[in-house]
């Protein structure tokens, strides 16, 4: 006599559970990424072969594509950055500018914040982008 059974139980797992776990680590991490840098302005910087980080004292000056001035993250004029430079300038002895600039933005446009750090004596650094 054979008494051994034929149907053996059929072993299944039920992956539906993992695939709403998995949609919402995903959407999780969407919007945390999205959160982590609201105050980034977003910029195509040039590229360079010799990019090094700064740790000095350092004001950061960003000129966007649409020619929009920003001194620290906060929107400025032309007209004003030499007066809000000044008052880093009087805080700071040793300052330095790092100038991020979009890489459609004119040279004009550069060189006129050029100027206003050689008139007032404060270095001034390109970003950019490692190749």
């Amino acid at each position: 006599m054979n008494l051994r059974r034929r149907n053996r139980p059929a072993a299944e797992v039920q992956t539906s559970a993992m695939n709403d776990i998995m949609f919402f680590l995903m959407l999780f991490f969407l919007i945390a990424s999205t959160v982590t840098n609201p105050n980034v302005i977003k910029m195509l910087l040039p590229r360079s072969d010799s990019g090094q980080s700064i740790s000095k004292k350092t004001v950061s000056i960003a000129i966007t594509k649409d020619l929009e001035y920003f001194l620290d993250k906060q929107p400025v004029t032309l007209d004003q950055l030499q007066p809000r430079l000044q008052g880093y300038k009087q805080q700071v002895q040793e300052l330095t500018i790092i100038l991020s600039v979009d890489r459609s933005v004119a040279i004009q446009d550069v060189v006129q914040v050029m100027d206003i750090a050689n008139k007032m004596g404060i270095k001034l650094v390109l970003a950019t982008e490692p190749k």
